[in-house]
């Protein structure tokens, strides 16, 4: 399994100026490309293929006067920013014609200076390496200290080096893992419990067995200090240096945000990966919700990271992963008898089911509800449930109205809730 291991890079001043060099030549390009390939749509022509661009972008635009200055940069850089082309367009082709799954993708755009991410690939082919000193020895730019946090597990057969926002370069790794090393660090699956996972704004996550995870808010607490950044930067002159020094104060204020939300996600989707063999969350329309009156709010909790982080981690170290489709009523239904007791307006928090009189909690009722529909409890065929190496969230039948569940047993039945509960 290839995994990313990004560091910090602490480059110097003439480090860094080549690096913004190098940003440069590979951002023009990819420019140049996209207008070959734009060009040849117009005039009905063929597209340009990868050893044609190369030829006349790189090879003899380094004969050119006005673009003699790629050749400061290392080839590899060009050729690599080439590809990126090449893979923005069979993207964009494979969506057009639904072979691609996920959301549509647009046509490849120009990219601009002003952008806040800013990319360079370094492959095999560059022959750069990792120095016994531990610096990061790049061709045409030398040896740049890195503050390592944990030990590569393999040799890496790439490195991308990246410029945020905020000014701030880091190093990413492609690195193959092995998947019994991973499955070592992580405890026995036989013997760990399953859990349902309602995720809301009050409480960032609920669990089946009635843990309630509070919502950190990062975005919300900055929000007073973002305002005087922004303030501040409103208050600049357009192109002059302060201005710049306070647009990088607004980038780093956002980038502490995005990095807090970022390691709160992480060490939370590791933690419930390590103490739970079968994970069941909802599949949650975070577009849609994302557009509501609660839009600010929705954003600053990141629902849809934290699921990509569950569902990556589930497959690495070999945990049941299960998307139970939107459409289950899961706030609705009582979860100790089974009767659907009708929708509730947002501010109910707590119900009394008129069936059976059992008190719920919305948040807690809905995570067992979740776990109840994922058949991740004792289902119908009396299945344990058992760590598959991959469990693929049941994306098709999400928005199906006919199967009010998206999701499947483990035991490769429908689930019974009636079962479930005579079961539990």
């Amino acid at each position: 399994m290839q995994l990313r291991y990004a560091f910090r890079l602490d480059p110097g001043p003439r480090q860094r100026v080549a690096l913004s060099r190098a940003f440069g030549c590979a951002r023009v390009v990819y420019n140049d490309a996209v207008a070959a390939r734009e060009r040849a749509r117009r005039e009905g022509a063929a597209y340009p293929g990868a050893t044609e661009l190369s030829k006349a972008l790189i090879t003899r635009a380094k004969t050119m006067p006005e673009r003699a200055w790629l050749s400061e940069v290392s080839a590899v850089v060009l050729q690599q920013a080439l590809r990126d082309v090449e893979r923005a367009y069979t993207n964009f082709f494979s969506s057009l014609k639904g072979a691609r799954q996920g959301a549509r993708v647009g046509a490849p755009r120009f990219k601009s200076k002003r952008d806040a991410r800013q990319t360079i690939r370094f492959t095999a082919n560059a022959r750069w390496k990792i120095t016994e000193a531990g610096r990061l020895l790049l061709p045409k730019i030398g040896e740049v200290r890195v503050k390592w946090s944990r030990t590569l597990p393999s040799v890496p057969s790439s490195v991308t080096v990246i410029r945020d926002a905020a000014g701030r370069f880091f190093a990413s790794f492609v690195v193959e893992t092995d998947p019994n090393a991973d499955l070592a660090r992580m405890p026995g699956a036989d013997d760990l419990p399953s859990v349902g996972i309602d995720l809301g704004l009050t409480h960032f996550a609920v669990l089946s067995d009635g843990t309630k995870i509070d919502s950190p808010r990062f975005l919300r607490r900055a929000e007073k200090k973002l305002k005087k950044t922004q303030k501040e930067l409103s208050r600049k002159q357009k192109g002059s240096r302060n201005r710049e020094k306070a647009r990088l104060r607004v980038a780093r204020a956002h980038a502490q945000v995005v990095d807090a939300r970022r390691e709160f996600h992480h060490q939370l989707s590791t933690q419930l990966i390590r103490e739970n063999q079968a994970v069941a969350v909802e599949d949650l329309a975070v577009k849609g919700l994302a557009r509501s009156r609660l839009g600010k709010s929705v954003h600053d909790a990141g629902w849809a990271s934290f699921l990509a982080m569950l569902e990556y981690k589930a497959q690495r170290y070999r945990r049941a992963f299960v998307k139970v489709g939107r459409f289950e009523p899961t706030s609705q239904v009582c979860s100790v008898c089974g009767i659907k007791d009708g929708p509730k307006p947002l501010h109910v928090r707590e119900w009394t089911c008129t069936y059976c009189g059992a008190r719920h909690d919305r948040d807690h009722n809905a995570a067992k509800n979740v776990k109840q529909a994922a058949g991740l409890a004792v289902t119908a065929c009396r299945a344990q449930v058992r760590p598959e190496p991959k469990v693929p969230a049941q994306r098709e039948e999400a928005g199906s109205h006919g199967i009010r569940s998206g999701a499947v047993s483990l035991c490769g039945t429908a689930p019974d809730r009636k079962a479930g509960i005579l079961g539990s």
